[in-house]
């Protein structure tokens, strides 16, 4: 089959497949690969474990999360340079699951998660994606950026706090209540890892700064014997062996409770994913194969998932670092998969004495760049009120409410502004010479249009743009602004690429109008999707092939007869 239709299974090639075939792959590019996959490997290890801490997860799960799910990204994405693992976006959605659900209905929701990328993957989804407006994103990338700042206040200033609220309110409420447990040898921790995570940004710009960061802290924390908490004193260390597979018992009731967070991870994978994938583009040149991204994003989370891991998807820092680094292909992120193994096999005792305060400091770091400040602002200050209102709507959902909810009702808002937008590029318009009425999104107003010579009781009109429902009513009110009924009435559709059922459903309603007053409907210069799409729906049967013409002159003869 071809790409035009539902499925895209003829174009799910991975990239890994076409070494030495699409691109030129020698000696020198496997050493690059190598280079570029270990140095990604060691910046994807402190954010790996943060992350999964942040996630109310163990440092394990994240490690074997970018161990399976990168592997699998890699080896088959449609990316040559995506580098896939645990990510921030996901902690707020992975915290809300653990809190409803426990780890067994993370594992079901992210299996189920990873079965919808597939589908999304095969179905041809993968272009669709990335169309989803940019006021959406940037909405709940900010406000998932705040909300895993405020999560890192407790490890950050050492609170002793049993049990933190997931709600945003109530956490910081609690903060504020705690504030007495405060300790500042934890704070000074956090503070001297940020400061060096800027420094090294600032002046070393090609050694990782958060790993350069979390070494110092725990060099100075483990020489000076600092009384902080550490990854070994709350979780007791990393295990130094692959876990077993995980095979969740699947209940009819789990199911229906975690299929609507199984759609925000979903939602989430494949938006960040692509995104992740464009950057690359944007850096290399190179070209990614959207639907095999997803289906390698789905098949990498139902791995990570069985493994014991947490969701994935294409991480945009580790993916720009790995194409500074020299990446060539795949084989760089299937490296940087097998660097994490190598370390958890061999050094796992070494993360035990990690302190938290430091990996807390590193996901303030990550939500600061995250939320995009400058972006959100500019979107405020700058953009059409439509688009501000996406933007905060999305917001204040993902901060405030849940981030489920508003993926969802951000997705929704992103549909309306596009019918929104494609019903303002279609008009309703006079085609007599003079002045008349416009009908322009509703508002009328008058407006001159050369039109050919006709009798005054014969109405020319024209419609531009797709004739979808947000034009019916205009269709409706046209007949509304004319003072006096016609003996016919002309409707030109040259402008008309496409038309959907609600369109045609309009003009069965006009043309029973036209007829119930005795009015003539002549369609004229009608393309050819609207002209299947009429035929297919009995329209034209019901119209008249006669009332089918080629120009307005064509109609204005027929009426002479």
């Amino acid at each position: 089959m071809k790409n035009n239709t539902f499925f895209a299974i003829d174009s799910l090639i991975p990239r890994t497949f076409e070494i030495g075939r699409r691109f030129p792959y020698s000696r020198e590019s496997f050493i690059k690969d190598l280079l570029a996959g270990v140095t990604v490997g060691i910046v994807a290890l402190p954010l790996a474990m943060a992350f999964s801490i942040a996630a109310g997860a163990s440092p394990a799960q994240g490690l074997y999360t970018a161990i399976f799910a990168g592997f699998f990204i890699s080896f088959l994405g449609g990316s040559r340079y995506q580098i896939g693992g645990p990510t921030g976006a996901f902690v707020v959605i992975i915290f809300g699951v653990i809190s409803r659900h426990g780890m067994e209905g993370l594992v079901l929701a992210t299996i189920l998660a990873g079965l919808m990328l597939v589908l999304m993957g095969i179905s041809g989804l993968g272009r669709l994606i990335k169309f989803i407006p940019y006021p959406v994103t940037t909405g709940f990338t900010t406000g998932i950026g705040l909300l895993i700042f405020s999560q890192q206040v407790k490890d950050f200033l050492g609170l002793n706090i049993e049990k933190v609220s997931p709600e945003f309110f109530e956490k910081w409420v609690q903060y504020v209540e705690h504030f007495g447990t405060f300790d500042l040898k934890t704070f000074m921790v956090g503070l001297g890892t940020i400061l060096i995570i800027i420094l090294v940004r600032r002046f070393f710009p090609r050694i990782p700064a958060s790993v350069a960061g979390v070494a110092v802290a725990t060099l100075v924390c483990f020489i000076g014997k600092l009384p902080v908490e550490t990854i070994g004193s709350r979780f007791g260390g990393i295990p130094n062996s692959l876990p077993t597979p995980i095979f969740p018992g699947i209940h009819w009731s789990t199911l229906k409770a975690v299929f609507p967070d199984a759609i925000t991870i979903a939602l989430l994978a494949a938006i960040e994913s692509l995104l992740s994938a464009v950057v690359a583009d944007g850096m290399t040149g190179d070209r990614h194969n959207a639907n095999m991204e997803l289906v390698a994003q789905g098949i990498g989370n139902i791995a990570s998932a069985i493994f014991g891991g947490i969701p994935a998807t294409g991480a945009i820092a580790r993916t720009a670092t790995n194409i500074k680094s020299g990446a060539q292909s795949p084989l760089a992120g299937m490296i940087h998969a097998i660097t994490l193994l190598l370390f958890m096999l061999f050094l796992a005792p070494l993360a035990s004495v990690i302190p938290l305060a430091s990996l807390s400091a590193v996901l303030m770091v990550v939500a600061w760049d995250m939320s995009e400040l400058h972006r959100f602002l500019r979107i405020i200050r700058k953009s059409p009120r439509s688009d501000m209102l996406v933007l905060l709507t999305t917001f204040v959902l993902t901060v405030l409410i849940d981030l489920t909810v508003a993926v969802e009702v951000g997705v929704v808002l992103a549909a309306f502004l596009f019918l929104r937008r494609m019903v303002e590029t279609a008009e309703i318009k006079p085609g007599a010479a003079g002045v008349g009425a416009e009908i322009v999104y509703g508002s009328i107003k008058d407006s001159p249009h050369e039109q050919p010579e006709h009798p005054k009781d014969v109405e020319i009109y024209e419609i531009t743009g797709p004739f979808f429902f947000g034009v019916a009513d205009m269709l409706q009110d046209t007949l509304m602004t004319l003072e006096k009924k016609p003996r016919a009435f002309i409707l030109r559709l040259p402008q008309v690429p496409a038309i959907d059922s609600t369109g045609i459903a309009a003009l069965e309603s006009f043309l029973t109008y036209c007829r119930k007053h005795n009015i003539k409907l002549y369609l004229s210069e009608v393309r050819e999707q609207p002209r299947k799409a009429m035929e297919r729906s009995g329209f034209i049967e019901l119209l008249g092939a006669e009332y089918l013409v080629s120009s307005p002159e064509e109609a204005l003869e027929a009426l002479k007869r």
